[in-house]
């Protein structure tokens, strides 16, 4: 079966799993796609698994203005494979949060260059990737443990001014990911609450 053949059976599976409710809720909550047909991220994870690591269906997926088209492909894209200037056109092109959660997690945190691109994105000051170099930092603390000490300066500097932005979302991703490196050793918990009491946050 060929890619276009694949993704034809995939757009005509969510018809099948489409759930009307989920697609509503999403749209109430401010979630807006071309299509979003409601379908789970747990039916996703299972469709993914039919069709496995696949880089040109996930090309011609992520090509799809369609909220499970751009998910599934972040599944089944092998991050090996993903070169530098194609993540890039990805996170150009990101519609909703939801999909930068998806693609930090399901991917990006796999990439070799992963840290690379996070401090890259962190120090922008467009949302979605900031909120996604938070993200994919705070996957990389917990596989991986510490920084050198130029990253480490450059995280806690980044980090701090992300702390006062004013995007919610960016400043919750922050936190989270202050809380990851926090949990890194005694040093790093000590440096975060600093952090964290000079921004009156509760740790």
């Amino acid at each position: 079966m060929d890619t276009s053949d694949k993704l034809k059976q995939i757009k005509q599976t969510f018809r099948l799993r489409m759930n009307g409710e989920t697609s509503r809720s999403m749209r109430e909550k401010g979630l807006l796609y071309h299509i979003n047909w409601g379908v789970s991220l747990p039916d996703l994870r299972v469709m993914a698994k039919e069709y496995g690591k696949d880089y040109d269906l996930a090309i011609a997926l992520w090509k799809e203005d369609i909220r499970e088209c751009k998910i599934l492909a972040t599944i089944i894209m092998p991050a090996e494979r993903m070169l530098p200037e194609v993540v890039d056109i990805w996170m150009e092109q990101i519609p909703s949060l939801e999909i930068v959660e998806q693609m930090a997690f399901n991917l990006f945190q796999h990439l070799p260059y992963a840290s690379q691109k996070a401090f890259e994105w962190i120090s922008s000051d467009k949302e979605f990737y900031q909120v996604c170099g938070y993200h994919v930092l705070s996957r990389l603390f917990l596989k991986y443990g510490g920084l050198n000490n130029r990253a480490e300066d450059e995280f806690l500097d980044q980090v701090q001014v992300a702390l006062k932005d004013k995007s919610i979302s960016v400043k919750h991703a922050a936190l989270v990911c202050l809380q990851r490196y926090a949990d890194l050793g005694n040093r790093e918990e000590k440096q975060a609450m600093s952090i964290f009491n000079s921004n009156n946050i509760d740790f």
